[in-house]
């Protein structure tokens, strides 16, 4: 499906709702790595007045995710009237329902040992359960989406709503960090994937590259242009090949990729140059940067 036609079935609004230990916790935080604006917990007669707040639908490109359940003081009669309103101020709005079997539910309470939030003094769990699934029952009736998540994982549950309310494919959804460091000013802690280059012939040792750095093209033609290079980064690419889908299939939302050399100037600048360029013609939404650049012995021009 192309951009234009993905972008074309995603509303610009989506309001959660459903059971309580149902996953709407979950499902609001897919909408935030998809970018949403997400507010918890609304009242529906707020929704168009948060969206024009926030400006959806005026060319921003931005969508809102906002979950309402029976804590908001009984104002579910409300959800039709506020519809009605966005689609009037031409803001188009669907309505998620989570569910969730009642034996899956009474599991995950007890699992959580949380007490139900509509649970009354003295009521039992499996009576809380039945008399919201019971008020809820038009609403469900009246959503644009059901998904029953008693046998579905977290990671499921974030790719069905990856393919119902993104405009945006897995890989691009997926935010991929790449950059490069100096192992003399220390290891990263953050880094998902740390590749070592100090194996690479160093351009350092050259006196016209010393004061150059891996974004020269000098530089860059040496260091990738070597024979070593060539296999190695054949072998790196076979490797991210195989990795990168298994992070998106595992609904990774963000992925850190640091490539080290000896100072962080040279030979690592160049291959994690390299690297995000590799990734961004995978389809990967990439950001670059060189850690310790600014530490460099650097020739200014």
């Amino acid at each position: 499906m192309r951009a234009r036609e993905l972008a074309a079935r995603v509303p610009d609004v989506v309001v959660i709702t459903g059971m309580s230990g149902s996953g709407r916790t979950q499902a609001m935080h897919v909408f935030e790595d998809m970018g949403y604006f997400c507010i918890d917990n609304l009242p529906p007669r707020l929704i168009l007045q948060l969206a024009q707040l926030v400006g959806i639908n005026t060319g921003v490109g931005r969508h809102l995710a906002v979950t309402c359940d029976l804590r908001s003081q009984g104002l579910f009669d409300e959800i039709s009237d506020s519809l009605v309103q966005l689609r009037e101020h031409e803001i188009s709005c669907k309505v998620l329902f989570l569910d969730a079997s009642d034996s899956v539910l009474i599991r995950r309470y007890d699992e959580n040992r949380r007490r139900h939030p509509l649970a009354q003094p003295g009521e039992s769990l499996t009576s809380a359960i039945a008399r919201e699934r019971r008020q809820l029952a038009s609403v469900r009736d009246a959503s644009d989406l059901v998904i029953d998540t008693s046998c579905l994982k977290v990671r499921d549950l974030r790719a069905r709503l990856h393919r119902t309310f993104s405009e945006l494919t897995d890989q691009q959804l997926m935010e991929v960090s790449v950059f490069s460091f100096g192992f003399k000013h220390g290891m990263p802690v953050e880094a998902d994937l740390m590749i070592d280059v100090r194996f690479l012939p160093n351009p350092f040792y050259d006196p016209k590259m010393r004061s150059l750095t891996g974004n020269d093209k000098l530089v860059s033609d040496f260091v990738l242009g070597n024979p070593v290079t060539e296999k190695f980064l054949d072998a790196w690419y076979n490797l991210l090949d195989v990795a990168m889908p298994g992070y998106v299939a595992e609904g990774k939302s963000h992925l850190s990729i640091a490539v080290g050399c000896t100072g962080g100037q040279h030979r690592s600048v160049a291959i994690a140059n390299a690297t995000a360029a590799y990734l961004e013609r995978g389809g990967y939404h990439v950001s670059l940067s060189h850690r310790d650049l600014a530490l460099a012995n650097v020739r200014n021009s």
